[in-house]
């Protein structure tokens, strides 16, 4: 048919990295709001610490993942600057 075309993808469709990880529920939250503000989708994975790794979390029971589209690193890494020093020093980022 005239003027339909193939759908193309992106090569990074369903590629998500992971953006940081955090034990503390307020730093948590604070880059949650920070991605909200800037319209960055995120996906937010909580995960459970078993009993005997508890040590290496500093006795955290669980752990929040939060991870991005890989096209949206770099503004969401930007966006990031804004968070409170204290919430942000308690925030594992990760680099690709």
């Amino acid at each position: 048919m005239l003027g339909t075309r193939e759908l193309r993808f992106d090569k990074h469709m369903n590629k998500d990295v992971v953006l940081c990880v955090s034990t503390n529920h307020r730093a948590s939250t604070s880059t949650i709001e920070v991605l909200n503000e800037d319209s960055i989708s995120y996906s937010l994975n909580v995960k459970r610490v078993p009993f005997y790794r508890r040590r290496e979390y500093h006795g955290a029971a669980t752990v929040c993942v939060i991870s991005i589209n890989r096209n949206l690193y770099h503004r969401a890494r930007r966006s990031l600057d804004r968070i409170d020093p204290i919430y942000r020093r308690r925030l594992q980022l990760n680099v690709i």
